[in-house]
């Protein structure tokens, strides 16, 4: 498998392209071509291209910054002698002094396939910036570690956020090349866009179902995100974050994890299987306990459990990480009725609304978990039919099949 990356620097019609235009890059620390050089250091070999800026998304270029509403400052790279411009310090928009260093955006963002992975958001945000000032920018496209599956319910009218950045269901299957097709249609975006497509990518192959397993490999493109499992989960365990349950930040398995102090993790999956079995498919769910050293729960013995995702009883297409972590959220109630599960904090800067329907683009998920009434066919009743209308959307944007 190739890269865009990987593409623009092997092949010169790419950079030819490029040639007496100025070019910046945004990308974080897993922008790295095959032999792990970083994006920056691989357009710098080329005397044609002339770099005159970076950018970093959330987390940083240098992916230093921990946790969300954690700033990164603008810097410079002394090496090249550029300014690096943050996406997520004091504007997450690139305002014009910004867009006035560059003609040619290159965006080089591993994802996660998530719609609340904030790169998807600045992607729509320069895009956008790019269509107002005649900017042009090249998505160079990397794998959808999370693969083709779909799931979850779609972001509602007026819950857009900067977690929330279109009608996507949480996996929403894209690579970020096709979300750019996606947004350019869907927004009705003049822009002068390209994409330098990944070659040889094979979403459906196993072992790695999204991910080239053994050729590539992993870094991480944020500080929490550390391994394909992580990926694979995260469209589930992201939603922890809008809870107080721990997502397992201050663990060396974040978003795997998932506990609390006094949670009994063998009584909490047992309760799941009562509730939903068909949505604990396609991995295995160990009970554990752990400590976080940082984050929720810092140093308290947690009970719970975590994922396993990287042994044979990992099925890519029956494993539905946000109905087990739903699942997960309904047992702890049906458990403990009055369990103080919503956590009521400023989330991406936004105080009016709580962070788990944030998460989830409305409050449906939340009203599902907290309506004694409400069972298991309920949620999949209102999943399904969006996941279904996303699979039809979708379909004219794939690029890889």
């Amino acid at each position: 498998m190739r890269t865009g990356l990987d593409r623009l620097a092997t092949e010169s019609g790419w950079r030819e392209r490029l040639g007496g235009r100025r070019v910046a890059l945004l990308g974080h620390p897993a922008s790295v071509d095959d032999q792990l050089v970083h994006s920056l250091d691989v357009l710098s070999r080329f005397p044609t291209v002339n770099l005159t800026a970076a950018f970093g998304p959330q987390h940083g270029l240098k992916g230093d910054q921990q946790d969300n509403m954690m700033e990164t400052p603008d810097d410079q790279d002394e090496r090249l002698g550029i300014p690096v411009f943050s996406l997520y310090g004091r504007v997450r928009q690139p305002t014009e002094a910004m867009l006035d260093t560059f003609d040619v955006l290159l965006v080089d963002l591993q994802d996660l396939g998530c719609r609340i992975y904030t790169f998807l958001t600045t992607l729509r945000y320069v895009l956008e910036a790019a269509a107002r000032t005649g900017k042009t920018v090249w998505v160079l496209d990397r794998p959808n570690p999370a693969g083709r599956p779909v799931e979850g319910l779609a972001l509602r009218e007026g819950w857009e956020s900067f977690v929330g950045a279109g009608r996507f269901p949480m996996r929403h299957g894209l690579t970020l090349g096709e979300a750019a097709d996606w947004f350019c249609r869907e927004l009705k975006l003049d822009v002068d866009y390209d994409v330098i497509a990944l070659s040889g990518w094979q979403p459906g192959q196993a072992p790695g179902y999204g991910w080239p397993t053994g050729e590539r490999s992993w870094v991480n493109p944020s500080p929490n995100a550390a391994s394909l499992s992580m990926a694979r989960a995260y469209a589930g365990t992201v939603m922890l974050e809008g809870t107080t349950l721990s997502e397992g930040r201050g663990t060396t398995r974040p978003l795997e994890v998932l506990g609390a102090p006094g949670l009994d993790g063998a009584a909490l999956i047992a309760q799941m299987h009562r509730l939903a079995p068909n949505w604990l498919q396609g991995c295995r769910l160990r009970p554990c306990w752990f400590e976080p050293t940082f984050h929720k729960h810092v140093g308290q013995l947690c009970g719970g459990f975590q994922i396993h995702l990287d042994d044979p009883a990992y099925q890519h297409h029956a494993f539905r990480p946000w109905r087990l972590v739903s699942a997960a959220f309904k047992a702890i109630r049906q458990l403990q009725p009055d369990y103080p599960l919503w956590r009521d904090f400023p989330y991406e800067y936004e105080t009016d609304r709580l962070a788990i329907d944030l998460i989830n683009g409305s409050p449906l998920l939340r009203e599902w978990v907290d309506d004694p009434a409400a069972q298991a066919g309920d949620l999949d009743a209102l999943a399904g039919a969006d996941e279904v209308a996303w699979q039809a959307e979708l379909n004219p944007f794939l690029r890889y099949r």
